[in-house]
């Protein structure tokens, strides 16, 4: 069980760094707690839920692929998604460093009511979008970008909305939030 550390959820902006230095826009930016560090991590292209804690058991309790924590994404595509891309996304999909795990994969309609992005998703007006659900249980290096790749609908914009039992309901981008450990897989 984890200990009485401190957790924090955090909703990452766009062009934040899953970091507490350097010059870029990064963790310290917005979180002004010392000793938490991120429990995974979200690249600077990506958005949403970033779960800090002080805890290492903790930390070791969300990050381990061992306890298959789910991590929830919501991701905009371009092009209509089709059925096969999902369901090809469902059995696992080949990349470079092996197979996926299997995963959740559903077509979100209608599009999720999301905060406005800065700087914008770039818009074709010949070119549709669709956006996905997809819920993994791994969290390989840009690994949802690489899977909608790699079923022929590259990524637009990436949100993680839920890991474990946390979610990012009520936090705007750049907000955060004290939350109570729940051990869960």
């Amino acid at each position: 069980m984890p200990g009485d550390g401190r957790l924090i959820l955090f909703n990452k902006p766009y062009g934040v760094l899953c970091q507490f230095s350097g010059e870029r826009a990064c963790l310290r930016h917005f979180v002004p707690v010392a000793g938490v560090y991120p429990a995974g991590r979200l690249d600077a292209d990506s958005e949403g839920l970033v779960l800090l804690t002080d805890d290492g058991r903790l930390q070791h309790l969300i990050t381990d692929p061992g306890r298959k924590w789910a991590k929830t994404y919501w991701v905009q595509v371009e092009g209509r998604v089709t059925e096969a891309a999902l369901s090809e996304m469902r059995r696992g999909v080949a990349l470079a460093d092996g197979r996926t795990r299997r995963c959740e994969a559903r077509r979100l309609d209608p599009a999720p009511s999301l905060w406005p992005r800065e700087p914008p998703v770039r818009h074709r007006l010949t070119v549709p979008t669709d956006w996905i659900e997809t819920v993994l249980t791994e969290g390989r290096n840009r690994q949802v970008r690489r899977m909608t790749a790699a079923v022929g609908f590259p990524t637009l914009r990436l949100v993680r909305v839920r890991v474990g039992p946390y979610g990012i309901e009520g936090l705007a981008p750049g907000e955060w939030r004290e939350a109570a450990a729940r051990n869960s897989a």
